[in-house]
């Protein structure tokens, strides 16, 4: 399961040059000027997880396969957006395909580069996007409601259907966003919610995009970001693109020695990625083998089966039952025997709810 993130916001606000940082490529081209970035530029990127890297040193399998990320880069919108302003319509496509939208907003001030309104104010740059969003959700939602209200005519089913769709976009005129919609227990109706794909129905990352002076404790621009992200129950996070896309062009070695110079932790990549699993509710488990030591993405609270599954169809159709050992037992033990022996290896049915950490071996039958 590959986690797609949609980098989204005003032009000017540092969407590509984050999106070079985070790909450690520089195939975004950055300027200084509405719509640069015309086609979304898309980079698959493997999650930084020490467990994986661990794991892989303890086994020592031919290959080493991190979960990864698509990072989906998105040209700036602009008000007007939903309406098909600034190719407006073409972008919110785009957005539609990802999973989660990183909202990145400008909390810098530069007289050097051009805000598209004339000056810093990050509430202002939220509200201007998420008007957008929730302008063409309410146009998608019409769309449906014209094609549900000729299918509705003696369909019972249907009619029910329609009642909710109403409800719903009478939430939306009201300026409430998708996520916070009370949905009914209609599956015709939650067949209909999801090829809607609804923007403001996805869990949102606000990104402060912060000088190199800021990029420890914040700045005023992004404490208020930071309160409107809390307030909306969203992600947060702090990055200051500009550093991020210099420490891609050092080694490794320089790369910590310049993070430590500023007295930051981790690189953005890592923070971002934290905060888009919270956010979505993802965690990991791993196989470990002479052949492959390997990350897989899951929903947390999915059981043994449905986790097998993301490896092959077949394993969850099949699902016999799981040896699962947690990762701390594993990397204290000397091998998988010693788990066994130790007692620490169990032996989980279908009821089984996967754990982050959990490695995982899978026992099936097709």
């Amino acid at each position: 399961m590959a986690l797609s993130i949609g980098i989204a916001g005003l032009p000017n606000v540092g969407k590509s040059t984050l999106f070079n940082a985070l790909t450690h490529a520089q195939n975004a081209p950055a300027a200084n000027y509405p719509f640069c970035t015309i086609e979304p530029n898309k980079a698959t990127v493997a999650v930084p997880d020490i467990r994986v890297e661990e794991l892989s040193a303890k086994v020592k399998p031919k290959k080493t396969i991190h979960a990864s990320v698509d990072f989906i880069d998105i040209a700036g919108l602009v008000r007007g957006a939903s309406k098909g302003e600034g190719l407006g319509n073409q972008f919110l496509g785009n957005i539609r395909e990802c999973a989660a939208i990183i909202e990145v907003v400008r909390c810098f001030d530069d007289d050097n580069i051009t805000h598209v309104d004339g000056k810093v104010d990050p509430l202002a740059d939220v509200a201007t996007i998420e008007t957008e969003f929730l302008l063409a959700d309410i146009q998608s939602v019409e769309k449906r409601l014209e094609k549900m209200t000729k299918m509705a005519k003696g369909n019972k089913d249907a009619k029910v259907v329609l009642d909710s769709m109403r409800q719903l976009h009478t939430h939306l005129n009201n300026g409430l966003p998708a996520r916070s919609f009370p949905l009914p227990e209609n599956d015709i109706f939650l067949s209909s919610w999801k090829e809607l794909s609804l923007l403001t129905a996805k869990p949102i990352i606000y990104c402060a995009n912060v000088d190199d002076s800021a990029v420890v404790d914040g700045n005023k621009y992004s404490d208020k970001l930071k309160k409107y992200a809390q307030k909306n129950n969203s992600g947060f996070a702090i990055i200051c693109a500009r550093l991020e896309e210099e420490l891609q062009a050092l080694p490794e070695e320089e790369q910590k020695e310049m993070l430590e110079s500023y007295g930051v932790q981790e690189i953005g990549l890592a923070t971002i990625i934290r905060s888009g699993y919270v956010t979505l509710g993802l965690i990991s488990y791993f196989t470990a083998g002479p052949d492959e030591v390997r990350a897989w993405t899951i929903h947390k609270g999915w059981k043994a089966p449905k986790a097998a599954g993301v490896i092959h169809t077949d394993f969850e159709r099949g699902f016999i039952r799981a040896e699962v050992i947690s990762y701390s037992d594993y990397m204290s033990h000397d091998s998988e025997s010693s788990c066994r022996n130790a007692g620490v290896l169990r032996v989980e049915g279908k009821d089984y709810i996967v754990q982050d950490g959990d490695v995982m071996h899978f026992l099936f039958n097709v």
